[in-house]
């Protein structure tokens, strides 16, 4: 594996970097004009990049050993290399001059694992342009170009949430997302809390879920609900009247917003785990996206003392769980959780992220 003084001979111009994200509520909404809560994660992503000095883009990460390099004029093969062209093609269609840049990313993010590696790495190379180029270019404006280079050259049909969180969120507050008007703010987590986050072992690959009929499903609810999206539906009573399985997922997407916006407000530790819970079960029973070992992962979570809540978090079909905890309580019930779990001949669940929090005491 190449370091960097080797593939940039000598040191990068500039370095930029992005967090993943844990989602605690406000899942499968985003694409719905809905409400969201994420927190960034202690991992992120980081981008080195320097003017390549030749006709040729050339990237390479150690995580997958491999270089990417394509001329001015061509286009990187699908892969990782298709997100960062992807930022920089939409950088220039914005009128700045991009010349042929070499570009050297590493990240201590797990992959496959639902915390938004894909969002991490798009935006730590659309600040690693800002700061080489020197444009304007604000945070959520970033967070809009990272989503469409997701979309039009990864062609993943994402929502918003994932890039805006990267973008904007930190460690120790909720990021509170209105997907239609991009308006967000930070809000306190329950006072005396900490999170955790645990593989499942099973990876999670959307490009074979059923990521898009889910939004297809949603999209055709609205039609027949009458409304621009599901954020719109004023009473949850009215998707009763659509025909399964659309009934369910507009359910869950209608729910799903209202936890968001109580727990927006502020509610107790209690409170917070309750909607957590109700959100993994709307999202077994209703959206059809978790799987048997991330139940019962969450079982084993919500069994442990000191846990309030746990909920799988990312899309779904394979990743990761979080646990809202009481302080100090976290790495004893992960141990607890995840000694049932792996149990079992082939589990291989571990913990991903105890997400630091400074809000002890606050109200």
């Amino acid at each position: 594996m190449m370091n960097t003084d080797t593939f940039f001979g000598g040191a990068p111009e500039v370095n930029a970097s992005a967090p993943g994200r844990v989602n605690l509520l406000g899942e499968h909404t985003d694409y719905n004009d809905g409400f969201m809560l994420p927190v960034a994660t202690p991992q992120g992503t980081m981008v080195a990049m320097s003017r390549s000095g030749d006709e040729h883009f050339h990237f390479y990460s150690p995580t997958f050993d491999n270089t990417v390099t394509f001329a001015q004029d061509g286009s990187a093969p699908q892969g990782y290399g298709s997100y960062i062209e992807g930022c920089i093609r939409l950088v220039q269609a914005e009128g700045v001059q991009v010349p042929p840049l070499r570009v050297y990313i590493t990240t201590n993010l797990p992959v496959g694992s639902g915390l938004s590696s894909s969002a991490a790495l798009e935006v730590a190379t659309l600040r690693a342009l800002r700061a080489l180029l020197g444009f304007e270019l604000d945070d959520v404006k970033l967070a809009r170009i990272a989503q469409r280079a997701e979309i039009e050259y990864a062609h993943v049909n994402c929502g918003i949430m994932d890039q805006m969180a990267s973008s904007l969120a930190d460690e120790t507050s909720m990021l509170f997302i209105d997907a239609r008007t991009l308006e967000h703010r930070l809000v306190k987590m329950p006072a005396d809390t900490e999170l955790i986050v645990i593989d499942s072992g099973v990876a999670r690959k959307l490009a074979a879920s059923k990521y898009n009929e889910r939004r297809a499903e949603c999209e055709e609810a609205s039609r027949k609900l009458g409304v621009q999206a599901l954020r719109d539906v004023t009473d949850p009573a009215s998707v009763e009247t659509l025909p399964s399985p659309m009934r369910e997922r507009a359910r869950h997407v209608v729910m799903e917003n209202l936890r968001v916006l109580e727990a927006a407000e502020g509610v107790s530790a209690e409170r917070f785990g309750e909607l957590m819970n109700a959100s993994h079960f709307s999202l077994r029973d209703d959206y059809e996206v978790s799987i048997p070992e991330l139940d019962e992962l969450c079982e084993h979570l919500r069994a442990a003392p000191g846990v309030l809540g746990a909920r799988l978090t990312g899309a779904g079909f394979g990743g990761a769980c979080v646990a809202l905890c009481r302080a100090g309580q976290a790495q004893e019930a992960a141990a607890a959780a995840l000694a049932a779990y792996n149990s079992k001949q082939g589990r291989q669940g571990r913990i991903l992220v105890p997400v630091p929090t400074e809000q002890k005491g606050q109200q």
